[in-house]
């Protein structure tokens, strides 16, 4: 993951996003689920300060309510420590789904009074990513051809690049090839 932020803050990419653990993800084993935590809260501890060094801002894309309190704690001491940086913007997903994003999106204009007309402007400055601007490139590693519940707003023009290779061995040379992918794609955002 370093690696990949590394290079692609070499390359001006201002905004990655990565899917760390999804609403669905809950359906596995408690104590896989227990790992998973432990080594998330464990990387944010140890990677904060170093990110906040590169000058990168960190978010965090879902609902911090059912996740443990550590976790908690780290996701918001990450962000916190980061909030005012200007280089890269990286964004993790944890308990993160698509729909849950466009529920709460709703939920949230119905609580400020929902107005009688809504228009995409609008109802994006109330999604998680309400200043990140939508995704361009979609990587899905491991051989995976779907979206599975991500950002599912924000893909509607994605470019979408697929690969066998899992994402733990996704390196440098394989987002060479998927950037080098996408730069030939004509990008016509629906017209012709």
């Amino acid at each position: 993951m370093r690696l990949t932020g590394e290079y692609l803050a070499n390359h001006q990419v201002k905004y990655l996003t990565v899917y760390g653990f999804s609403t669905e993800n809950w359906n596995r084993p408690p104590d896989e689920l227990e790992g998973l935590f432990h080594l998330f809260t464990e990387l944010l501890n140890k990677e904060s300060p170093e990110l906040n060094r590169r000058g990168v801002k960190l978010r965090h894309l879902g609902r911090l309510d059912g996740l443990p309190p550590d976790m908690q704690l780290a996701l918001n001491r990450a962000v916190e420590l980061t909030s005012d940086n200007t280089g890269m913007t990286l964004s993790i997903a944890v308990n993160y789904g698509g729909r849950q994003e466009i529920l709460d999106a709703v939920n949230r204009l119905v609580k400020d009074g929902l107005p009688f007309q809504v228009d995409e402007n609008l109802f994006s400055r109330y999604l998680y990513t309400d200043d990140i601007p939508d995704i361009d490139l979609l990587i899905r590693a491991g051989g995976e051809l779907r979206l599975s519940n991500f950002q599912i707003w924000q893909t509607a023009y994605s470019e979408f690049y697929f690969t066998e290779t899992l994402w733990p061995d996704f390196s440098t040379e394989e987002l060479e090839k998927a950037l080098q992918v996408y730069s030939q794609r004509q990008r016509r955002f629906g017209g012709g």
